[in-house]
């Protein structure tokens, strides 16, 4: 599997993709690039290797080749498979800047190196069938949104002091998080019972009138952009769903330049396994849609109801995701998640409680009431 760094075509520094200005910046010489420059500059550079790999090699003396041996840095699957205590959803390789060993899960598809902190694409895990159709490049910043962040954190009572310290902050992550993307037709027919009731009074008569309507509604539904978790492993699925919707008209067919600087995950959950729930997903908005056009009848009773989909297609993109967690300082040491749009701003999460600074404007409360109360008293 190729491990990827895109480098700075005027220096080789490592280039970072700033959501800012939807460019690519080197921290090094400070040059900033179009992802249609850098794609190009790494399409001159693959044909010029390819043009290398064709030219006829000296043949390496014994020396030589056993120096070769001896450096290779790229093999290292007989120390993965050898590696004691590695869990099989590991897996190793080597940071193409420095050279040191990057240890990821089996769904990670771009990560830092933890040593040089070189921004690394794990290129053969969003290839072929794992290819992303689109990605939502990142609109807000770090910087951004750690401002958004604090803001929306310091509106709340009671938090901890330490939740605001510059190591917390600097938690704070972006992730490009998989989802599959769905529009569908459904072709829908409802028919029932509508009964319409009409009371007036004449004098001492109370008069009621019934009248019921034999009813019929049949449509053409289409349905865009329903957004499904693509990774199981995200066990914080509310809060990150929480965050929705997503401007997905703001899409751009993926490259994975994209991905340079930011974390990233790759999915694990097949379209086929959440098609029948998506199947009934359908079904349901369907006939919710077509019973909100029978109209205001006293009351409604459905005979027959029927929904067929018509067309369903499926895209597999990346969504950009601010994320943030914190333990907290109290015996059961509970971790809490934070989740912010990368495109909006929009956050979700539940904040810790200090219940020191809770008890103590419980107690200032208390005493405040007290002394009125006894001042009270005194002036009577």
């Amino acid at each position: 599997m190729d491990v990827l760094t895109h480098k700075c075509p005027n220096c080789g520094g490592a280039l970072t993709f700033e959501p800012d200005d939807q460019k690519f910046h080197c921290p090094y010489c400070l040059s900033i690039f179009t992802v249609d420059e850098v794609s190009e500059f790494e399409e001159k550079q693959k044909q010029a290797q390819m043009a290398e790999s064709e030219t006829p090699a000296e043949e390496p003396t014994a020396e030589s080749a056993s120096e070769t041996e001896t450096i290779n840095p790229t093999d290292t699957a007989g120390e993965a498979e050898n590696a004691e205590g590695m869990s099989d959803s590991m897996d190793l390789f080597l940071c193409p800047n420095c050279g040191a060993e990057i240890v990821t899960d089996a769904t990670t598809a771009a990560t830092y190196c933890y040593y040089c902190h070189n921004p690394v694409v794990l290129q053969g895990r969003l290839s072929g069938n794992f290819l992303p159709n689109k990605v939502l490049p990142f609109a807000i910043g770090k910087e951004e949104a750690t401002a958004k962040f604090l803001e929306w954190a310091q509106k709340k009572a009671f938090v901890p002091k330490d939740f605001f310290s510059q190591e917390q902050v600097e938690k704070l992550t972006g992730v490009y998080f998989p989802y599959w993307d769905v529009d569908a037709e459904t072709q829908g027919e409802l028919t029932g019972t509508g009964t319409a009731l009409r009371v007036w009074i004449v004098g001492d008569i109370e008069y009621t009138e019934t009248k019921q309507y034999e009813i019929e509604r049949a449509g053409k539904i289409k349905f865009k952009n329903l957004v499904k978790n693509a990774l199981s492993k995200n066990v914080q699925q509310k809060m990150v769903t929480g965050v929705q919707p997503f401007p997905l008209e703001k899409a751009v067919e993926f490259k994975n330049q994209y991905l340079a600087g930011f974390q990233a995950e790759k999915r694990d959950i097949e379209y086929a396994d959440m098609q029948e729930t998506v199947k009934k997903e359908l079904h349901s908005y369907s006939e919710d849609l077509l019973r909100g056009t029978v109209g205001s009848f006293s009351t409604f009773v459905p005979r027959q109801k029927n929904v067929d989909v018509t067309k369903e297609e499926e895209q597999y993109l990346l969504l950009p995701v601010w994320l943030v967690t914190y333990r907290s300082n109290d015996s059961d040491k509970k971790t809490y998640y934070y989740a912010m749009n990368g495109q909006t701003g929009k956050v979700s999460g539940v904040l810790p409680i200090s219940y020191k600074k809770l008890g103590l404007t419980a107690l200032g409360i208390f005493l405040g009431v007290l002394l009125l109360f006894l001042l009270g008293g005194y002036f009577i």
